[in-house]
């Protein structure tokens, strides 16, 4: 008979993250205390800032395994705008203990403590790694294009407005990816800022 292989059990440093996630997603980042995580997995408040040092870094790590941009980026240049919109439209039906990325960015934005965390993170994970995939100079078509990803997901997997919320393979999903392709083609000299007249 063949042996079933159990999965492996989560180390105590995972299970912080998962708490830490579950917390951060359903409060602000000044309401979500380390007690609390700790009490949620059993552990000294002592054990979660030897783990990961300070709430700051706990935070910032949430929101890194949350995205995982590192390892969307390994796409290859020519896919990469249909992948983004993949990813954007594919993440289908959620779980009632599964964590929409964007609902932690969401409850913390205005939190003046998590802002400088979201601010680096957006900029040196997704916003610099992504310019230089695209080999794009400066970072302005990039910020654009994050900036459209960010707004389609909130809008559609945070406060589900119509039309946003239409499934993938629809005309939406062409129209972001068009979008995106275009602005990852990378700077044109014929572009120009346009000058306020009057």
């Amino acid at each position: 008979m063949r042996k079933k292989t159990s999965k492996p059990k989560a180390s105590t440093r995972e299970l912080i993250l998962q708490a830490a996630i579950l917390r951060f997603s359903k409060a602000s980042y000044e309401e979500v205390g380390l007690r609390d995580i700790a009490a949620d997995v059993g552990v000294d408040v002592a054990y979660v800032h030897r783990c990961y040092g300070s709430k700051e870094r706990l935070f910032a790590e949430t929101i890194t395994s949350l995205f995982q941009t590192r390892r969307f980026l390994q796409d290859n240049r020519v896919d990469l705008a249909s992948a983004m919109t993949r990813r954007a439209f594919n993440r289908g039906p959620r779980t009632s203990d599964e964590v929409a990325p964007f609902e932690v960015i969401v409850r913390s934005l205005m939190s003046p403590a998590a802002a400088p965390v979201l601010r680096d993170f957006i900029r040196k994970e997704v916003i610099d790694p992504l310019a230089t995939k695209l080999g794009h100079s400066d970072n302005r078509r990039t910020s654009v294009i994050v900036a459209l990803l960010v707004g389609v997901d909130i809008l559609r997997n945070v406060l589900r407005i119509e039309p946003m919320t239409e499934r993938e393979g629809g005309p939406l999903e062409a129209i972001l990816e068009e979008a995106i392709a275009l602005l990852a083609e990378g700077e044109r000299d014929t572009v120009q800022p346009r000058m306020n007249k009057g």
